[in-house]
């Protein structure tokens, strides 16, 4: 993990002063709420529908256990015992009164943490694998790259007031687990022929009212020239994008409009930069800098290639073990080692969410499992990256006792689901309430075996926080008069193994009219019904809406409410 300089410290402690400072004047009645809301905005400060929320900055979603002890703490002392994690590999708090935000703000300070940039118009959280430096197929580690990125973007000044947020993602493997393609910029480590490695750069993804992946801008990259070819498209964004409307900000908009001429403008500003840089101060990464970054990514103390193991499960395992194996316990670059997700999808409780308690717990199992270190998913799970093999079974019943072993990952009830409308105020529906719903539908773990690899996203508005677009399944929170419904898209991809790689990144297309909130759940389990019956073989549910196309699956999901009218006649 990278560790903090004394530089570092001291910035993120001079941070904090500085935000007691605005609080104490806010307060006071010297600085009004209007000129405090920026203020507060940058620290991660939110007015949300029932109080202040503040969104806490994970980087690539690297967290020690220390750290997690601190979140638990907070939530505790400060909220009402939990946090959520989100698809942006962040931790979000829904109650700390604003009077005891300064505090907040100096519990993270201690333990190398803040909520800079989680907001506003400018360079968010940089995000990435949660298998970085792990996985089997990895190319490049991508976490380097991603703080010198942090460290670069944060309070860059030409990049504070941006038409609207701007996010980054980076992967390193040629399974696409960071999302690139739906990002405002998509970054993909990777060696050319001759073993040097550089960048294939996309721009323009994202989802809201208008989803659309990003193009390939830059087929490979010289690695230290990064910066400077960020720099020149965000300076290319901020001169001509759209500050006139709000939901046609983002850049997104922009390279639609322009297509080539966005990208010519982009290689013209990235060569000025270069050439027309005379005093050295094009921000070229030198070598000693990346050099001095990935040294804080080598392998832990103690940790190197073993003789494997295997999985430890002797022929009378129990099933519910063998289970989590196939689930929950992932392949790993070093011989004798695997990656072990957490889930934090469980009956009763919210997707992502997790209790003060359980956030202690899960950092005890990172230092008894993982040497102390964690990871936050895309998927809003937690995830273990330095497990022996011998050690699988001790961790699974720790994680079962704690409530982690539910061995569900990558099936259905491993949604997404953003907070929705119980919390956010920008939500037209709850998120919530028809994710307990689906849990509680599809309950049994053979069902969810027999259905398979799927991925179900739900949002509560078109801002697509919980990447409904993305979804295999999709659903949508909308109003209708007042009342909530929902709206269902199908064969959307992240780009991952199952939709096809980068390339295959999609949104989900709409199968008809919204569905009330009493239908919404009845009509994915006719959809998922319609999908076993038409199946061959081992086919998933996205690779079948892509032979059959949509039709099966609306004619089912329309039965549902045309059944719920006629009942309710």
């Amino acid at each position: 993990m990278y560790q903090y300089t004394d530089f570092d410290r001291r910035f993120v402690h001079q941070r904090a002063a500085q935000y007691r400072d605005q609080l104490t004047r806010n307060l006071a009645g010297a600085l009004s709420d209007d000129d405090f809301r920026p203020l507060r905005l940058q620290n991660g400060w939110y007015i949300q529908r029932h109080a202040p929320m503040l969104r806490v900055a994970v980087p690539y979603g690297e967290l020690s256990s220390r750290q997690l002890r601190t979140l638990a703490r907070i939530a505790r002392e400060f909220d009402r015992g939990y946090g959520h994690f989100t698809t942006r590999q962040n931790l979000q708090y829904n109650w700390i009164p604003l009077v005891k935000s300064a505090d907040v703000m100096e519990r993270l300070a201690e333990v190398d943490m803040h909520g800079i940039q989680t907001s506003g118009n400018c360079i968010r959280n940089i995000t990435s694998d949660a298998l970085a430096g792990v996985a089997p197929d990895e190319v490049v580690d991508p976490r380097p790259y991603c703080e010198i990125l942090r460290q670069w973007s944060t309070l860059h000044p030409e990049f504070a007031f941006l038409p609207r947020k701007f996010k980054i993602a980076v992967t390193g493997a040629t399974e696409d687990r960071a999302a690139i393609a739906w990002h405002d910029i998509g970054l993909q480590l990777l060696r050319n022929a001759d073993g040097e490695v550089g960048f294939r750069v996309l721009v323009g993804g994202g989802m809201g009212r208008t989803p659309i992946n990003g193009v390939v801008v830059r087929e490979f990259l010289p690695w230290d020239q990064i910066l400077v070819f960020i720099e020149a498209i965000v300076r290319v964004y901020n001169r001509y994008g759209r500050r006139d409307n709000m939901y046609k900000a983002r850049i997104k908009i922009l390279v639609k409009a322009e297509g080539q001429k966005f990208i010519d403008a982009v290689e013209k500003e990235y060569q000025d930069i270069l050439t027309l840089d005379t005093d050295g101060d094009a921000q070229v990464i030198p070598q000693a800098e990346l050099d001095r970054v990935s040294a804080c990514f080598v392998l832990p103390e103690g940790v190197a290639a073993r003789p494997a193991a295997g999985d430890g499960a002797p022929a009378d395992a129990p099933p519910a073990y063998r289970k989590w194996l196939e689930r929950n316990v992932h392949g790993h670059k070093l011989a004798g080692y695997r990656a072990v997700t957490l889930s934090l999808k469980r009956a009763g409780q919210a997707p992502g969410d997790a209790t003060d308690a359980q956030m202690d717990l899960a950092a005890d199992l990172a230092d008894r499992y993982s040497h102390g270190e964690l990871r936050v998913t895309h998927d809003q799970n937690l995830l273990l990256p330095w497990v022996r093999e011998e050690d699988l079974h001790g961790l699974w019943l720790a994680a079962r006792a704690a409530s982690f072993a539910t061995p569900n990952i990558g099936l259905l009830t491993d949604m997404i689901a953003c907070p929705g409308g119980d919390f956010c105020g920008l939500a037209n529906a709850r998120s919530i309430p028809v994710a307990a719903e689906l849990n509680e539908r599809f309950d049994d773990i053979a069902l969810l075996d027999d259905i398979g690899d799927i991925d179900l996203h739900i949002s509560g508005c078109i801002n697509s926080c919980g990447h409904h677009h993305s979804g295999h399944i999709g659903i949508l929170g909308v109003d209708k008069d007042g009342a909530e419904w929902y709206q269902l898209t199908l064969g959307g991809s992240d780009g991952n193994a199952y939709g096809g790689g980068i390339a295959g990144a999609t949104p989900g297309k709409v199968i008809g009219p919204s569905f009330a909130a009493d239908e919404v759940v009845d009509a994915v389990e006719a959809v998922v019904e319609t999908y076993r019956g038409v199946r061959v073989a081992d086919e998933r549910f996205i690779d079948t809406v892509k032979r059959v196309g949509l039709e099966p699956f609306k004619i089912a999901a329309n039965a549902v409410r045309r059944s719920t009218a006629r009942e309710a006649a």
